[in-house]
Formats: structure tokens, C-alpha cells, sequence
């Protein structure tokens, strides 16, 4: 049988479970079909945990099917409860609308929405406008409140209090999925692995209503080697948006993965053939760098351009390589001159510039002989520095091998 949509996300290491998986990969060979995956709208950027979608969706556009980017304006009023230990704060309808004119703006860089080819919609545009008592009477009667306890989001947060407004959020979620089934010729719904439940729960709505077949899909949720999720780092999440998450830092965030993750982030966080992935997977040693190089420039052209990619990549070939550079996209951490005026302690600008969590961190790497100063290692974490230690007006602070920051007067 020809690869189809269903193979490719499958070898590539995306998918966990399915409706059924015999009928999705046949009408996937046969026919392009649109499917949707919802956004939660709580902040104004995505972050990298989410970007697994984004290349599901991406993947799935190149091989010709139409993907819904669906806002959770609606939803979002509410809050999802799945994979929460407690309730999400409740948001104004004016700070949701505005997070969600944001990630629409961050999904267009990975998704093309020329000519219908995706579409962005927000929920709020129809569950704002729903009846209450129609809803109930209409929708509400096909939901067993036995069969909503036997799903795990509910179950776990039962032990810790759920809402009845949270209560409601898997049939608005089930409606989403009607709605777009009837609208839009919607076929299939995909997300993460926590979204089981809600996806199961439109395809159910969906076949008493229409007595039609509708499909769900669902994503490994990824984590590293550690064990950690993704997106997670010291100084907290890596971001899509670039001002929060600069293109160099989100660079950097890739060549710093653990080598026993780079095959795997490879085959979901790039584009690059099956044959090569195998390739730069079997490197070991010293060919490893090459490997992570690759899906750092790889994965950063993708979100931020050809062009920030490069730059980023020469930045840290610089840094990392022996190579004068003036690192103009390095982190950058600003002080004011009058702070100088009696100098500060070398471990209380570590810790500023985001380089430890403490000063007392700060001071156990300098002797430690983890820090730099000017590419200088540092032996005196009592070293005071004053506004005569800036060249130029900048100086550049490294901890370990890695991690640097440009601090600048102002």
C-alpha cells in the first residue's frame, strides 16, 4: 500500500493511539481530508511542548490534507482540566482574544494559509453564542456522567477538586468537533495523548448525531532522555514567540540536546528524509555536534526563517569554535551605570543575567572554575566589577562551556 499521511507521522514517531487505525491509514490513502487540533489561548505564545502538533499538521498539509488551527477562545473560558493537578485562573475574554490574534500569528510561520490551504478559526466565534438550555437538551442528553468519570483527566482531578465548570469542558470540546464535522466536512480530530478522552467524546457526539464515522488521533507526548517535558529549561520555558524566546536561545535550546535524543528529535522536529535521519543517527562521538548542528539550524529555520537560522548557527560557531564574533543575537541582560557606582559582586551579575538561580550558585561555579569572564576564566567570586570592566560598554559572561550572556549598560 502507498505511505500515506498515517505512515509517515507513524515512522516518524508521532502517534500513540487511535480510533481506528486500519479505516484512518484507508481513507487517508484514498482521499485528502481536513482534520482539526485544538490551541489552548492562557498566554500569548506557544511554547516548544506544543510544537509537536505543528509538525503533524505540517506534515500533513505537505501531503495535500487541510488542517483547522482551532483557537480555544471559547474553551479557554473555561479551562481544560486535563493534565492539570488544579484549576486554570480564569481569564477575561479580552486577554484570551488577544493570546489568540498571537499564536494564530506564530502558526502561520510553520502553516501555509494561502488559498484555504489551512484555516484559523476560534471557537469563541460559536460556543459564546450557544443556549444554555438548547445545549443541554440538545447535546447534554448524549453524555453519561458515569462515562465522563471513567476518563483519567476527570478521574485525577476528582481527587482535588473539579469545578462543574471544568465539568462542562469535554462537551464543548465534543461540540467543537460536530461543528466542524457539519461545517467543514471535518473528518478527524488530533492532539495530545492527555486529549483521549475529549477526542473520543466528539467522535461518539458525532455518531449519534449523524450516525456518520468520525476519527481521532493522538501524539506521543514528548519527553527527553531526563525524563523531562519539552520546552522545559532552567531559566523556564523555550517559547515560539520570538521576543520571548530569542532565535538564538531557541538554537541553542536544540544543540543542547541530550545526544540520546537527537535521532528522535530529528524525525519529529524536522523535515529531513528518513534515509538521512538514519545517517546522522548512527554518528557517535565527536560526529554527534554535526548531528545536533543540523537539527538546531534545522528546527530554528523552520520557526524563525532561513536567514535567523544562519545567524544563530555562526553565533554559536563563534561562541563554540574559536571564531571571533560580535554575537549581536547572544542573550542580552542590561544594566544601569548607576548600580556600577560602588562596583557588584562578579556572582551577583551571574545571577542577573540569568546564568545561575543564585548567588550562592554563581559563587560555587567560579570556584569551581565554571566561570568566565571575557572568555577569562574566573577564580574570585568577591571579584568586583565596576563600569571600567565594560568594553565598549558590554562584557560577556560564560558558565561552563555553553552558556553565555552579553551584559550591557544603559
Amino acid at each position: 500500500m502507498q505511505k500515506n499521511l498515517y505512515d509517515t507521522l507513524k515512522e516518524r514517531g508521532f502517534i500513540e493511539q487511535s480510533t481506528d487505525e486500519n479505516r484512518l491509514r484507508q481513507i487517508l490513502a484514498k482521499q485528502k481530508i481536513t482534520f482539526y487540533i485544538g490551541f489552548d489561548p492562557s498566554a500569548p505564545s506557544l511554547h516548544v511542548g506544543g510544537l509537536t502538533l505543528l509538525m503533524a499538521m505540517a506534515w500533513a498539509q505537505k501531503l495535500g490534507h487541510r488542517p483547522i488551527f482551532l483557537a480555544g477562545g471559547g474553551t479557554g473560558l473555561v479551562g481544560d482540566p486535563s493534565g492539570k493537578d488544579k484549576a486554570r485562573p480564569l481569564m477575561s475574554r479580552q486577554k484570551i482574544k488577544a493570546n489568540v490574534q498571537s499564536i494564530k500569528r506564530q502558526a502561520s510561520r510553520i502553516l501555509d494559509f494561502n488559498k484555504n490551504r489551512a484555516l484559523l478559526l476560534d471557537n469563541a466565534d460559536w460556543l459564546i453564542k450557544l443556549n444554555y438550555i438548547e445545549f443541554l437538551r440538545d447535546f447534554g442528553v448524549h453524555f453519561s456522567v458515569n462515562r465522563l468519570l471513567t476518563f483519567e483527566s476527570i478521574k485525577n482531578r476528582l481527587k482535588k477538586g473539579l469545578s462543574f465548570l471544568e465539568f462542562n469542558y469535554q462537551l464543548l470540546q465534543a461540540y467543537d468537533f460536530w461543528y466542524l464535522f457539519k461545517k467543514y466536512n471535518c473528518l478527524i480530530q488530533m492532539g495530545g495523548s492527555d486529549q483521549w478522552g475529549n477526542i473520543v467524546a466528539g467522535v461518539e457526539l458525532i455518531r449519534r448525531l449523524e450516525a456518520k464515522e468520525a476519527y481521532g488521533l493522538t501524539f506521543h507526548l514528548i519527553e527527553t532522555t531526563a525524563g523531562k517535558k519539552m520546552g522545559k529549561t532552567e531559566k523556564g520555558a523555550v517559547w515560539l514567540d520570538a521576543k520571548k524566546t530569542s532565535p538564538y536561545e531557541y538554537y541553542q535550546y536544540w544543540i543542547n540536546a541530550d545526544d540520546k535524543d537527537v535521532k528522535k528529535f530529528l524525525l519529529i522536529f524536522t523535515f529531513l528524509p528518513l534515509e538521512e535521519i538514519k545517517k546522522l543517527g548512527r554518528l557517535k562521538g565527536a560526529g554527534i555536534k554535526k548531528a545536533k548542528e543540523i537539527l538546531a539550524y534545522e528546527a530554528t529555520k523552520i520557526l524563525h526563517g532561513e536567514s535567523a537560522a544562519k545567524k544563530a548557527r555562526n553565533v554559536s560557531r563563534g561562541l563554540f569554535g574559536k571564531e571571533k564574533n560580535q554575537a549581536a543575537s547572544m542573550p542580552t541582560t542590561f544594566i544601569n551605570k548607576n548600580e556600577l557606582k560602588k562596583g557588584i559582586l562578579i556572582s551577583k551579575l551571574f545571577n542577573i543575567s540569568g546564568l545561575t538561580n543564585s548567588v550562592s550558585e554563581a559563587r560555587r561555579l567560579i570556584v569551581q572554575d565554571g566561570g568566565y569572564l571575557n572568555e577569562k576564566r574566573l577564580d574570585n567570586p568577591n571579584l568586583l566589577i565596576t563600569q571600567k570592566d565594560f568594553r565598549e560598554g558590554k562584557i560577556v559572561l560564560r558558565s561552563g562551556k555553553k552558556k553565555h550572556c552579553r551584559v550591557k549598560l544603559r
